[in-house]
């Protein structure tokens, strides 16, 4: 799996919402929540190029920039990883921690109950 630092991953979700970009469009997406200098965005561009997240294409002066992995598989990989390093592997402790502090909306709370219904119907 590859380690993204916060500042990555906020430029690599900024790519993630249209594909391919070049850096000056992903400087955009980026400019109206962070105050980065765009020197830092390439910056942080070419280190998710070193570490194999994205790929580009120099089309003239420009690059164009495509991401090297998938938002749905890297979230998943990072949600277990959390999963397994704060709470053994197990789930449960991580809601009812939700719970307890009442952090959970009744709409997560029948997501939640979806989710054990169907996670039920193909595990009989």
């Amino acid at each position: 799996m590859i380690e993204l630092s916060k500042a990555e991953f906020e430029v690599l979700d900024a790519l993630w919402i249209d594909y391919p970009a070049t850096a000056s469009q992903i400087i955009d997406r980026l400019s109206d929540d962070k105050q980065w200098h765009e020197k830092t965005i390439k910056t942080l561009l070419g280190r998710l190029v070193k570490k194999g997240a994205l790929t580009f294409e120099k089309d003239g002066r420009q690059y164009i920039y495509t991401p090297s992995i998938d938002r749905a598989d890297y979230t998943l990989k990072e949600s277990q990883s959390f999963v397994e390093r704060f709470f053994s592997g197990r789930i449960a402790p991580l809601v009812s921690g939700f719970a307890k502090s009442q952090q959970l909306s009744e709409q997560d709370i029948n997501d939640l109950k979806k989710v054990i219904d169907e996670w039920e119907k193909d595990h009989k």
